[in-house]
């Protein structure tokens, strides 16, 4: 692998890990905007910004198989697991299986996609 290709496949993660971030606060705040209506401009502002870095996830290379797969699942892993903290919602053995159950197969889209 070309020092090249390396550098943008780190610069694609890192656009991906922070599309995550901005979507699982998004996503938080749309929860806290029901009691606090200002929060929904932060759910305007971070879905943008989310699709924005999405869109830069794969302009910088990354296969859209495995930048949604990654973006969704762990969208939705990371938002149960902090909307427990901050809003006490639950979270039981069966929804942890179930986010593991999900990485699982985030792993087996990743490994699957990569070429030889």
């Amino acid at each position: 692998m070309s020092t090249e290709s390396t550098g943008r496949s780190s610069r694609a993660l890192w656009l991906l890990v922070a599309a995550i971030a901005v979507e699982i606060v998004a996503t938080l705040s749309l929860k806290a905007a029901l009691t606090d209506p200002w929060f929904y401009a932060v759910v305007a502002v971070g879905y943008l910004a989310a699709f924005a870095l999405l869109d830069q996830v794969l302009r910088a290379g990354m296969k859209i198989g495995v930048a949604y797969g990654l973006w969704a699942a762990l969208g939705v892993a990371g938002t149960a697991v902090l909307s427990h903290f901050f809003f006490a919602e639950p979270l039981n053995a069966q929804m942890i299986t179930g986010i593991g159950v999900i990485i699982a197969g985030v792993l087996c889209i990743e490994l699957g996609g990569r070429t030889r």
